[in-house]
This record gives C-alpha cells, sequence and structure tokens, in this order.
C-alpha cells in the first residue's frame, strides 16, 4: 500500500520505516529526503498525486487513501481508546515550569482545517478554572480527526502562529460527543414520558403477537378442533366398541332422560326454531335448579349443531379474587395464553410507580377492562366461525359479515350462558358485562345467545341490555305426576334387563317380581310427596334399584332436606350478621312453620306479619323473601308483573316442613327465638313511648292539645305491655316443654 501511494519515481524519499496503527486505520511511515526538497514540498507532492491517481485499498473501495505530514510528537498508545470525531486539545506549556497560552478559534481553524472539514469549535468557558485550558474540534468525519491527532499531537505552536513568547505545546485526545448511558439516564430521569411510552409498545406488542393466537385458541374452543371425540379415529372406535365399552350414560339413566324428552318434544322443537329465525333477541330458558335445562337445550335442542359455546358463570362468580375471576372466563372461552398472574403483579407496578412520580402508570388494568378484552376477542372469534362455509362462488359473498348473518341464521354460532344470575348478590359486574356482550352478539347478528337461569326475575338484569326487544321465554317447570311416574319406572325396568342380561347376580328375596310389584304400588303416593323435580326422581330411582321400598326412599330423601334446611337456615348466625344472608333464623321458622300448615301464603300477608315487619336483624322483609327465594327455600308466584303468592321452593321440601314442624324441641326451640324478638320489639317501643311521655312531663305546663297524643302514648304502652304479657306466657310454656322433652 505505501509502494503504491509513494513510488519511488516520482516522489524522491526513501522509506525507512512503516510503524501500522490498526485502531486508527493507518500507520505512520518514516522517510528520508534529499536535503534540497523540504518536507512541506514532499508532503504537497504526496497529495497532489493521491488525489490524480488515488489507492483505495480492498477493505474500502469508496475511499482513497490520504497522507500528512506529522509535525509533532506522535503517542503510540495501545490503550482501550478508540478514534472519535471530536477532538480535545489541551493547551500546555513547551517545557516544564513556564508558561501556555489559550489559543483563539481563528488559529485553532488555521491549524487544523487543512484535515478535512471541521464542524465546530468551541473553547473553554471564560470563568472555567481547570487546568490546562483546552478547546474542542469537532469534525465532520472520524478519519479527518485521527490525522489532525496523529498529525499534531505534541506539536508547538511558536509566537508566529499565536503561541505566545514561549510557545504552547498541542496535547490532544479522543472525546465522545455524548456522555455514555445517556440515553438510559434520560428515560430513568423522565418516569412520565417514558413509562406511558412503554406501557403503550407493549400493549401494542400484545396486540400484534397475542391476539392471533388467542383468537385461534377460542375458535378451536368452541369447534371443537384439539377435542379427541370429534377426531375420526375415536368416532370410529367408538362404532366399532359399542357393545364392549359405555361411552354414554347407562342404559336406565339414558331411557329415563328419553321420556322426559318425549313428554318435552314440543319445547325442543320451540328452541330449534327460534334457532332459524333471525330475531335479534335472546332466548331465555327458565326453571328450577333440577329441572334439566341444560340437558335439554345442549342434548336435544343443540344436539347436531356446531360452534356452541358454553359459559357457566358459576364458576366465574364463585371465584376468590379478580385474577381468578379473569382466569375462569378466559377458560369458560377458550382465552388462551392468559397471564393472570400478571394482573396483580401489574398493580403493585403501578402503586409504585405511582407512589413515587405521582402519576398512574397504567400498567394495571380494571376487572371491566379485562372481561372487555376477553370477551371482545370471543365475539371476534365468533364472527369468523360463522363466515367459515361463505364461498365466493355464492350469490351473497359480496355482503358485509353482519348482513350474511343476517341472511343465513342457521350459520350463526350458539352461545349457551348457563347459571345465569347463579348468585344475584355480587360480582354483578360478570353478569352485566356477559350480558352487554350477548346484546350486542345478537344485535350484530354474530350468534344466537341462549341464557338458562333459576332467578325468575332475570328480565331486569337484561332489559338493561336490551330495553327494546322482546325475549324468548321457555320456562321448564317439574313433571306431571304421570311423567314422573315414567321416568322412575323406565330406570328401574331398564336396571332388571340390564342385569338380567348379565346374569352376575342370583335373584334375591328383594328382588323378586311379586315384591317388586308391591313396592311399585307404592310410588304413585311418593311421586306426589316428592313432586317432579327431576334431581329428587334420579334419586329415588337409584335408592329403588339399590333394593330400598318408595316409602323408604321418600322417607330418608325427606330427612336429608330437612337436615340440609336445619343446618342452612335454622342454626345460629343465619343473619344478615354474616354479609352473606339476608333473612334472620326466625323469619325461615316463620315461613317454614305457616307453609307447612297451609301449604301457600299471600305474599304481602307475609310483609305485614311482626316478624318480618319488626325484625330486628333483617328489618327489610322484601329482601329477605327475595334472598329465601334465591336459595330456593321458598317460591315466590306472580301475576301481572307483581308477587302474588309464596309457596316451597321444592316440593319435597313441603314435606321437610312438615318433619321439621311437628318435632316439639325443634319447635319450641324457635318458636322462643321468635318469641323473644317479638318482645324485644314491644319493649322498645314501649320505651320510645315513656320517653316522649317523659318529654312531655317535663314542660311546665301541659298544653290542651297534648292531651290526644299522651292518651294515644298511654294506650300504645298499654297494647305492648299486653303482648309483651303473652309473649312471656307462652315462652314459660314452652320453656317447660323443652325441660321435659328429649
Amino acid at each position: 500500500m505505501v509502494k503504491r501511494a509513494l513510488p519511488s519515481d516520482k516522489i524522491p524519499i526513501k522509506v525507512t520505516e512503516i510503524l501500522p496503527r490498526l485502531k486508527d486505520g493507518g500507520a505512520f511511515v518514516k522517510f528520508s529526503h534529499p536535503p534540497d526538497v523540504s518536507a512541506r514540498e514532499i508532503e504537497e507532492n504526496v497529495s497532489k498525486l493521491l488525489k490524480e491517481k488515488p489507492v483505495k485499498p480492498f477493505f474500502s473501495p469508496f475511499r482513497s487513501v490520504q497522507a500528512g505530514l506529522v509535525k509533532g510528537v506522535p503517542w503510540l498508545e495501545d490503550l482501550h481508546r478508540f478514534p472519535h470525531s471530536r477532538l480535545r486539545v489541551e493547551f500546555v506549556p513547551k517545557n516544564p515550569g513556564e508558561e501556555a497560552v489559550e489559543l483563539s478559534q481563528e488559529t485553532l481553524y488555521s491549524l487544523f482545517r487543512r484535515f478535512g472539514k471541521i464542524s465546530e469549535i468551541k473553547s473553554q468557558p471564560w470563568d472555567s478554572k481547570v487546568l490546562p485550558k483546552y478547546a474542542y474540534v469537532d469534525f465532520g468525519f472520524v478519519r479527518d480527526a485521527i490525522m489532525a491527532r496523529n498529525c499534531l499531537h505534541g506539536f508547538v505552536v511558536t509566537e508566529e502562529l499565536g503561541g505566545g513568547k514561549l510557545g504552547t505545546r498541542l496535547r490532544m485526545s479522543y472525546e465522545q460527543r455524548t456522555k455514555p448511558h445517556r440515553i438510559w439516564d434520560w428515560m430513568a430521569n423522565h418516569p412520565r414520558i417514558v413509562i406511558p411510552v412503554l406501557v403503550a409498545l407493549l400493549t401494542g406488542l400484545t396486540v400484534v403477537v397475542f391476539d392471533p393466537i388467542r383468537s385461534f385458541f377460542v375458535k378451536a374452543h368452541v369447534s371443537g378442533t384439539f377435542r379427541l371425540n370429534n377426531t375420526r379415529v375415536v368416532r370410529w372406535l367408538r362404532q366399532q366398541t359399542s357393545d364392549i365399552f359405555a361411552f354414554q350414560r347407562e342404559k336406565a339413566e339414558q331411557a329415563g332422560l328419553e321420556t322426559i324428552w318425549t313428554h318435552r318434544k314440543d319445547l325442543i322443537d320451540q328452541i330449534q326454531k327460534w334457532l332459524l329465525e333471525t330475531a335479534e333477541t335472546f332466548i331465555v330458558v327458565q326453571g328450577p335448579r333440577g329441572s334439566g335445562k341444560k340437558e335439554l337445550v345442549l342434548e336435544q335442542a343443540l344436539k347436531d349443531r356446531r360452534n356452541v359455546l358454553v359459559i357457566d358463570c358459576k364458576p366465574i362468580v364463585e371465584a376468590r379474587g379478580e385474577s381468578s375471576t379473569i382466569k375462569k372466563m378466559a377458560s369458560a372461552v377458550g382465552y388462551r395464553p392468559i397471564f393472570s398472574w400478571a394482573y396483580s403483579i401489574s398493580s403493585m407496578a403501578d402503586l409504585a410507580v405511582q407512589s413515587t412520580t405521582g402519576v398512574k402508570a397504567g400498567f394495571s388494568e380494571t376487572l371491566d377492562s379485562q372481561l372487555q378484552k376477553i370477551l371482545q376477542t370471543a365475539a371476534g372469534a365468533l364472527t369468523d366461525l360463522g363466515l367459515e362455509g361463505r364461498r365466493k362462488s355464492d350469490p351473497d359473498f359480496s355482503l358485509p359479515p353482519d348482513a350474511y348473518l343476517e341472511a343465513h341464521p342457521e350459520k350463526r354460532p350458539v352461545v349457551v350462558i348457563d347459571n345465569f344470575l347463579h348468585k344475584n348478590d355480587g360480582k354483578t359486574i360478570v353478569y352485566d358485562k356477559i350480558a352487554e356482550w350477548a346484546a350486542a352478539l345478537v344485535q350484530s347478528n354474530v350468534a344466537h345467545v341462549i341464557f338458562l337461569t333459576t332467578d325468575s326475575s332475570y328480565s331486569k338484569s337484561l332489559s338493561k341490555s336490551l330495553p327494546d326487544r322482546v325475549f324468548r321465554q321457555a320456562a321448564l317447570g317439574d313433571l306431571s305426576p304421570d311423567v314422573a311416574k315414567r321416568f322412575v319406572l323406565s330406570h328401574i325396568h331398564n336396571d332388571d334387563a340390564s342385569r338380567s342380561t348379565k346374569g352376575s347376580e342370583a335373584p334375591s328375596q328383594e328382588k323378586k317380581p311379586e315384591n317388586r310389584v308391591v313396592q311399585l304400588s307404592e310410588l304413585d303416593e311418593c311421586i306426589g310427596t316428592l313432586g317432579g323435580r327431576l334431581t329428587e326422581l334420579e334419586f329415588l330411582a337409584r335408592r329403588l334399584q339399590a333394593g330400598q321400598t318408595p316409602r323408604q326412599a321418600v322417607a330418608d330423601i325427606t330427612d336429608q332436606s330437612a337436615s340440609e334446611i336445619l343446618k342452612m337456615f335454622l342454626l345460629p348466625g343465619k343473619t344478615t350478621s354474616d354479609s352473606e344472608h339476608k333473612w334472620s333464623a326466625e323469619q325461615a321458622w316463620y315461613l317454614i312453620k305457616a307453609l307447612a300448615s297451609k301449604g301457600s301464603l299471600r305474599y304481602h300477608e307475609v310483609l305485614l306479619s311482626d316478624t318480618f315487619r319488626s325484625s330486628l336483624s333483617a328489618p327489610d322483609g322484601e329482601s329477605a323473601l327475595e334472598g329465601l327465594a334465591n336459595v330456593e327455600l321458598i317460591g315466590v308466584t306472580t301475576a301481572n308483573g307483581r308477587p302474588l303468592s309464596i309457596v316451597v321452593g321444592k316440593p319435597v321440601y313441603l314435606a321437610a316442613f312438615r318433619l321439621l314442624s311437628r318435632d316439639p324441641v325443634l319447635s319450641a326451640k324457635m318458636d322462643m327465638a321468635v318469641l323473644a324478638e317479638l318482645a324485644k320489639v314491644e319493649s322498645r317501643t314501649i320505651e320510645k313511648a315513656e320517653a316522649e311521655l317523659a318529654t312531655l312531663g317535663a314542660l311546665p305546663t301541659l298544653p290542651s292539645q297534648t292531651t290526644g297524643r299522651v292518651t294515644y302514648l298511654l294506650a300504645k304502652i298499654e297494647t305492648s305491655h299486653r303482648k309483651v304479657e303473652a309473649y312471656e306466657a307462652e315462652m314459660a310454656k314452652l320453656k317447660k316443654t323443652l325441660s321435659k322433652e328429649d
């Protein structure tokens, strides 16, 4: 490279030594020259020659080699310092102990301009006391700064050039224009700007990366892409081994359900017809627990329907904590991946940032926004599933998605929301978000929505989302005695057939035909006691299969129901003080005792009774009745939209109520609690009247206008006193009963 740049036939010099400087990207070349040629002339000739015939190394084909005469004393070091475009030029004395002068910008420009374009020269501030004096020279290119440093380092500026009488030596070093870690320091010092920007970037990354993945998993969850039961291999194996393995319910149970489906064939056909209509409204299937709502809809009305999404509200509402609620909701719709743990961490990070900067960073999201995000993703996936069968050859392919789905209601997915209003006393935000989301689905023709609920007042909650729509309603009540009997008999007959086919058990005395006929003769009476609730009928059928008589089975079921009522409603502490119940044990006992004797009560008659009107622990009577109805101790019948009467929550509860009311110890104990509370109410009434009389008696002169008031208060005290005496007399009798009975 040196020979090409300094040809001996054109440049009268002799190269004596070459010192490579790989760190600076060049080399020092020592040479000797004739005495009649000055070094200045040699520099000019070399520069002119390199311009006419540029020498370009193979690793830098776009830049040619440059040369400059070294005027100072180069510092050949191997420190971990690398070239930069800024030079720090320090002005030091020529000899130690002498004085150096600060060069002006004009002098520095004249010295350094020959090596390249200078972008800026910054002198030391005039009030700076830093020694030695210095200045910054900024070059446009790093290679020009390298050339200047290596050529002028240690150069002595004479007096003629502006270096003072004694001369000034230049000492140069590279310096970065920006300090290291400056970007990080700026980010750390401006959290109010940086943190929202980072949140926006992370949110955008989440949307771009995770949303398509989550939408894919929602579609796979609804369509059952990854379910083994839907694969061809499993379906073929099921057909081939149907006689060996049982993939469905037992035959007895299946036969019993067929009896019910035959009875409710009209209702199943009606739901299927509604799914073929374009009405933008909900389908609501309402019925008590154990009436078979879910089985009727999923296994009969939607038996051959594809793309069915089932959302069970019960685990979502019963989840503890907001993170668990989000996780349960995501699992219900197949929304994954879900980072529920990040919800708590982001909340703590947001709190920490707010405590240090005073501004919310926006890391954490509310439960409302998280649920909204999950449901929006599910809505988009349902739209894609509804449009899967559309082809370009279809005549209505050009229609918008909502118009296409409106024209083809049979292609819309079906969303079944089970256990809606399961617990209507808490976490209403879950029900509200689901209802709003369902309303958006039906209004935009994305999907059909079916609500399954046990709450008879569901219209209050759903009307908030669809105030201008009339719901499609299907009510499931208890089975009629005839259908209930056929359901139980189908269980028993199919069980007998399966046992006779297996032949593994010897017939016992209990299972002989004549004994079975005798047992089943009691079935009509027992079904009348149990009613037509599906769960109780299945329980009865299993006990009959186990060898019990119908009366024994009904007695056991009644005893179990009575124990549940005693534990849930009559034990101490079941009042509003535990922030969970809205009723008192005395109110529950009043209804149990009254329904056991009458079977039905007038709604407002109950509200006007002393136990509900003057209760000390549950003062709101209507809330108490609503709470007892929600837990199915009682049922409230309506007429023209208003509550009419109060009945038992389950048919079997009537027998349980009578069993509890016949218990002398329990009756005496609960009656004493009711009378004690009523006595307290009357005592408070007396105290208030006496306090008012004392106030009136303290007046200097009693006005004539207060005579009527005094008479009223005295009569009220007398009435309440008589009631207290009657209550105490009755309580004394009950105490005798408790002391004698076991």
